[in-house]
């Protein structure tokens, strides 16, 4: 299907329109807006962009107020202070207009890395789907400004974990779907994000000795297609939270071609941490069979999943497509329109 992005100026449109609105709502909730007209734009799908921005756009909230600037001197103390979301995407968007949004990148993509699990994982969602339309369009303002707003939104919510064991063993260079059918599930696991995650002790140590960059490309693709098959089986864990378990690593995944291919080894080890994360948290008691989708393109897919309209449901079709020829990503974004309540 067609995915060499948007050229009609849809996108950039959408992205201005959005760019006066926060990244979150009702406290703490994301306003996925941008993801998914990006997602759609890249699919080819630019004619339904403003259509689904107003159905979404009762949830849009308020661009938040500046509490303090963060300055080149200032920010590592500001990092992970979630009040200072507007100070963060200000700091961002002056950073970009004065050189490389590349060179940018690469010197925040480590700083942030750890902290990826803030917001639920969407900041770095956020800034994949970014760097994705500044890859396929270009470097336009409304798509340099939507960098900014991931990035600082990222900066805002970081939130790094300790206290989470990696045990090699038998899993560690094997095959994905061992490790992550390896992924203890969490012991009585209750609350949102922040609480379930504070619950995972342990994780098996996949990859931890890739260190070659072309290698941690490769497994990270790897990673991204099992969690998104295993969507299949497993979303009914939760519907929602069982997403970010693939658009996470495919967020790192659409971002390495903009970054130093030294930063491509650990950007796995990261994604990997998340993705076996949020399995842990979200795992059902067991998994259902696999239902293979039938004779259905990736086109009717994705025309489905707009149809539905749910944000996860678009991004985690949106991942799928990107996969490739894959049946059983397909039926994962399949069951994400069973499972989710589309759109009001």
């Amino acid at each position: 299907m067609d995915t060499s992005g948007d050229t009609t100026g849809v996108l950039d449109e959408a992205l201005e329109r959005l760019h006066v609105s926060g990244p979150e709502r009702v406290g703490r909730l994301t306003n996925h807006a941008p993801m998914v007209v990006e997602a759609l734009a890249s699919h080819g799908q630019s004619g339904a962009v403003h259509r689904w921005l107003d159905l979404y756009e009762a949830k849009l909230e308020e661009f938040p107020s500046s509490v303090e600037s963060v300055t080149d001197a200032n920010w590592p103390a500001a990092l992970g202070d979630s009040r200072r979301i507007a100070d963060w995407i200000a700091y961002f968007t002056r950073a970009i207009g004065e050189g490389s949004w590349r060179d940018l990148l690469a010197t925040w993509w480590p700083r942030l890395l750890p902290g990826m699990y803030g917001g639920s994982t969407h900041p770095v969602v956020r800034v994949g789907h970014a760097v994705r339309a500044l890859i396929e369009g270009g470097g336009s303002a409304p798509r340099l400004t939507e960098l900014a707003h991931g990035l600082g939104y990222w900066a805002a919510r970081h939130h790094p974990v300790s206290g989470i064991a990696l045990l090699p063993g038998v899993h560690e260079m094997g095959d994905v779907v061992e490790a992550l059918d390896a992924v203890p599930p969490v012991p009585d696991p209750h609350g949102g994000f922040p609480a379930r995650l504070a619950l995972v002790e342990w994780l098996p140590a996949w990859a931890s000795e890739v260190t070659d960059p072309d290698a941690a490309r490769e497994r990270l693709a790897e990673l991204v297609r099992a969690a998104t098959h295993r969507y299949a089986t497993h979303g009914h864990g939760n519907e929602t939270m069982l997403v970010h378990a693939a658009t996470a690593p495919s967020a790192v995944l659409r971002t390495l071609p903009a970054l130093p291919r030294a930063l491509w080894a650990p950007s796995l080890h990261a994604a990997w941490l998340a993705s076996a994360a949020v399995t842990a948290m979200y795992a059902p008691s067991e998994p259902v069979p696999y239902v293979p989708p039938g004779r259905i393109t990736a086109e009717e897919v994705l025309e489905r999943a707009l149809a539905h309209g749910d944000e996860h449901v678009i991004k985690l079709t949106d991942t799928a497509l990107d996969i490739g020829d894959d049946e059983q990503a397909l039926a994962a974004a399949l069951r994400a329109i069973e499972l989710s309540e589309p759109i009001s």
